[in-house]
């Protein structure tokens, strides 16, 4: 079980959140300008990599709000949270085999 330390409300366990998939994903200007392909690429294509990926939480069953989570695939190490909004931080990429 993952360990998630709320900004607003501190460490808890992930059974209290809700997960929103990757972040930092910018919705499209004009939707309907989209072909069928590009709109299926905007709403099913995700990264899946095998190691650092940004996601978005959301503290359900405490504060309700939004965040962001950097977190390796492979350990689940949670390596930093930070707010909604803000520019994802520099952070080594995690390579493996």
């Amino acid at each position: 079980m993952l360990l998630i330390d709320c900004p607003h409300c501190g460490p808890r366990s992930e059974t209290e959140f809700s997960y929103g998939g990757e972040a930092h994903i910018a919705r499209p200007l004009d939707p309907a300008a989209l072909s069928d392909a590009e709109w299926a690429d905007y709403v099913f294509l995700r990264d899946n990599p095998k190691g650092l990926i940004r996601e978005r939480w959301m503290h359900a069953h405490g504060c309700r709000r939004w965040f962001n989570v950097a977190r390796d695939t492979v350990t689940y190490e949670i390596l930093t949270v930070y707010p909604m909004g803000a520019e994802p931080p520099d952070l080594p990429e995690r390579r493996y085999p």
